[in-house]
Formats: C-alpha cells, sequence, structure tokens
C-alpha cells in the first residue's frame, strides 16, 4: 500500500543530546561526565516570531511542529509547506501555504506556565478546547504495571546526564515513542508533531510524563486527543479541574505498585490483589488479567 501521508519539506537537524565535561567529585578526584544540551531555538511562522523554546535540540523540527499543533495556531499540516531549521542562527523557520489568519491577534496574550523552561500558552486555546471530544477508555491495572516496566527501560539521557524530562505515547502496554528534553512541553510538542507527521489518531493511546500534571500538560494531550495521562510526578489543582473538563483520565504518582486516579476511577478495572506493600512488587493478577 503506498503511503499518500503529506509531510513538509523539512531538515534534519537534530542535535546530539549530551556533551562530555569533567567535573570534580566529593573525593576530589576528577570526572569525566555527560551533561544535557541546552539551546534556544525561535520559532518563526513565516516572518512573524512567535516563541523561543530551551531545548535539546534533538528533534527541533517535530518540536516546532507539535508546539504550532498544541498551540491551535496551524490545524492542519498540509498548510505547512516546510520546517528549516538553522542552529547558526538558533531559529526554525515554518513555511505556511496560505499564512496565518489572524495571527497577531490570536499570539498578542500569552500566558508564561509552570513548564520547566517555562512554557507558553496563547489566550484562544481554551476556546479551542470547548470542541474536544474525548472517548472513554477501560483500562486495566495490571496493564498500567506492566506498562510502567516498559517505561523503566527509556529515561537514556536521565541515565546519562539527568536535567531532563521524559515523555512516551503509549497503546495499550506498548512505547510507540519516548522523547526526552529539558522541559516536559518541549518533549509533549515533539511527540505531538511525530504523531502528525506519523498520522497517528491519539483515541486509543496512553500519554506518559516524568513531570507533574499541569493544565499545560492537560491541555497538550486533549489538543492531540489522547485520552489517558499517566505521570510518576503529581498534580495541580488547575490540571485536575481542566481534566474533569475535558474528560482526561488523570493518573500519577505512579510507580511500582502505586498510583492515585485523581479523575476517571470508573474506567479501570483492578485486576490486581495486591498482597504486600505499595513498591514491593508483589501481586495475584485475577483470571480475567
Amino acid at each position: 500500500m503506498n503511503d499518500t501521508r503529506y509531510i513538509p519539506t523539512m531538515t534534519r537537524a537534530g542535535l546530539a543530546p549530551t556533551h562530555a565535561v569533567e567535573a570534580v567529585d566529593e573525593y576530589g578526584h576528577r570526572r569525566e561526565l555527560q551533561v544535557a544540551g541546552e539551546r534556544p531555538l525561535t520559532l518563526y511562522i513565516d516572518k512573524k516570531e512567535i516563541v523561543t523554546l530551551m531545548t535539546l535540540g534533538t528533534q527541533p523540527e517535530a518540536l516546532a511542529l507539535g508546539y504550532l499543533r498544541n498551540q491551535g495556531l496551524i490545524e492542519r499540516i498540509e498548510d505547512i509547506k516546510a520546517v528549516q531549521v538553522d542552529w547558526e542562527t538558533e531559529s526554525v523557520v515554518v513555511t505556511t501555504r496560505n499564512g496565518v489568519a489572524r495571527l497577531e491577534e490570536r499570539t498578542a496574550h500569552r500566558t508564561v506556565t509552570t513548564g520547566c523552561g517555562q512554557g507558553t500558552v496563547f489566550g484562544n486555546i481554551m476556546e479551542q478546547l470547548e470542541r474536544v471530544r474525548l472517548p472513554r477508555v477501560r483500562l486495566l491495572q495490571s496493564a498500567i504495571y506492566d506498562l510502567l516496566t516498559n517505561l523503566n527501560r527509556h529515561n537514556e539521557i536521565y541515565r546519562d546526564a539527568g536535567a531532563v524530562h521524559g515523555c512516551a505515547l503509549c497503546r495499550g502496554t506498548e512505547v510507540l515513542m519516548f522523547v526526552e528534553d529539558v522541559g516536559r512541553h518541549n518533549a509533549a510538542d515533539a511527540i505531538a508533531g511525530r504523531m502528525w507527521l506519523e498520522g497517528l489518531d491519539g483515541a486509543d493511546k496512553i500519554f506518559y510524563t516524568t513531570g507533574r500534571l499541569t493544565s499545560e500538560m492537560v491541555i497538550k494531550v486533549a489538543q492531540m486527543g489522547i485520552p489517558i495521562l499517566l505521570s510518576r510526578s503529581g498534580v495541580t489543582q488547575m490540571g485536575l479541574d481542566l481534566a474533569r473538563k475535558v474528560g482526561v483520565t488523570m493518573i500519577a504518582r505512579a510507580k511500582g505498585t502505586h498510583f492515585l486516579v485523581y479523575h476517571g476511577a470508573s474506567d479501570l478495572e483492578f485486576d490486581v490483589r495486591l498482597t504486600a506493600r505499595p513498591g514491593d512488587r508483589k501481586e495475584t493478577r485475577s483470571e480475567s488479567a
């Protein structure tokens, strides 16, 4: 079967995620270590400057696409002609076919969010969320545990250098893609960009992040059409309020056999009978598992 998906003209300008440096440890010994990269990348739509993102730079084209998608500035990838990254000028230029309607007005008001590295949400995004309709998806407790086990095999940059967050797109217990960046919002946007390029629907997916579940993270997964949000960290009140409003199942503090369902518990099937303290990972699965 021929793949007829539309792909804009794009550079392939990903950078190495870590860099070798020297440090002195508590014994006075010199050690060669890896540190995470961090570069500014200013995003332009046609000739208008939109935002500067601080990023590892491993997937800058997908990051730019996902940012525009999650901000609701461009709704169809077919409207994008090219995505060009130039690290000498620390810029990414997105060229559209016919411009973006009311771009000045739509980017006039922005909110700096709690995202690491400071995320940005433009003023019209809440209006667009009113149109979002997420499916209700049944989820097995045992599947959460199996997915967490599979996710532990990732976080490669974090193990080497720390200082990054990871996000993953999952289906069932399978990790479809895992992205790390200096901020969880950047990692989420890069996944959104890759979903756009690959034509992936979010309805049967789970979104995982190592970071806290703020309103910004709920907005992003809702924009991607993903009904389940999973994190090893905590939640904020605004994030929870928004999850309730748009129908995102919110599961946090997920590690080992421990998790907390802040919204959507009625869609979770508890098919594991825990026989030890949370974290010991001793359990008995029911016949239905």
